[in-house]
């Protein structure tokens, strides 16, 4: 497995180095794209101090959300043409790197991906209050129900995806900017009839920067979950066509 994990960043200066550190521990041997959004803060001075081969960044003129962050790393994966598996993860230190490995020797199977789940048997919140956790539960209850996605944890981000399925996907229809994109592309992997795998994972609330969690996330979720619900009731489904090459 040769394995990129893509971070997409904006104002995680506090926090980057911290997961970066994390993942060059691993006993697996990958490579980090952090993705920077120009933050202000100069998150992309402080992931070019490091100056290591196997850290990457790929510094974009504007903020333009997470979907946008991703595409680009999805983009810039492909061009080079060496990875078979690409990993996604937040950088304010939420996701565990330990919980990485775990993940990794259950990626092996072909055409699956790979989902970290806070919402399942082993899975757990540390620090996040009440309300984020129902927020986030209803969520993915509400998009499971309204897709038909056989899945625990929708939005969450701690994710594999074999190379082949970007190969094969129009990125640039993934067009979700919030985390309504990590929803979409679960969508796209059931259009591609990929496997679902689920693995538990610790998501720890972040000890650093302010949560890109606001009312405009939430309601372009709400809005595009529920116009694809009522697509597929209605029997106008498209998204073979839509998503695979």
């Amino acid at each position: 497995m040769n394995i990129l994990v893509i971070i997409p960043t904006y104002n995680e200066s506090e926090s980057i180095m911290a997961v970066i550190d994390g993942l060059l521990s691993l006993k697996e041997n990958v490579e980090i794209l952090v993705v920077d959004d120009d933050s202000p803060d100069g998150t992309a001075d402080v992931v070019k101090s490091r100056g290591l081969p196997r850290i990457h960044l790929l510094s974009r003129q504007e903020k333009t959300g997470l979907g946008g962050a991703y595409r680009a790393g999805f983009l810039w994966a492909l061009e080079r043409g060496k990875f078979s598996h690409i990993v996604t993860m937040d950088g304010d230190g939420s996701h565990r790197c330990a919980d990485l490995s775990l993940m990794l020797s259950k990626a092996d199977t072909p055409n699956s991906v790979l989902f970290g789940t806070r919402w399942m048997p082993g899975g757990a919140i540390v620090n996040w209050p009440k309300s984020r956790q129902l927020l986030s539960r209803m969520g993915t209850t509400y998009a499971r129900i309204a897709l038909k996605i056989p899945l625990r944890d929708l939005t969450g981000g701690f994710r594999i995806y074999p190379i082949t399925l970007l190969k094969e996907l129009n990125i640039s229809a993934i067009a979700s900017e919030g985390y309504c994109f990590q929803i979409e592309m679960a969508r796209a992997a059931v259009a591609h009839q990929c496997a679902l795998v689920e693995s538990p994972i610790t998501f720890v609330e972040r000890k650093h920067g302010v949560s890109k969690m606001n009312r405009s996330i939430v309601v372009e979720a709400l809005w595009r979950v529920t116009l694809w619900g009522f697509s597929r009731r209605l029997g106008r489904s498209a998204d073979k066509l839509h998503y695979v090459k």
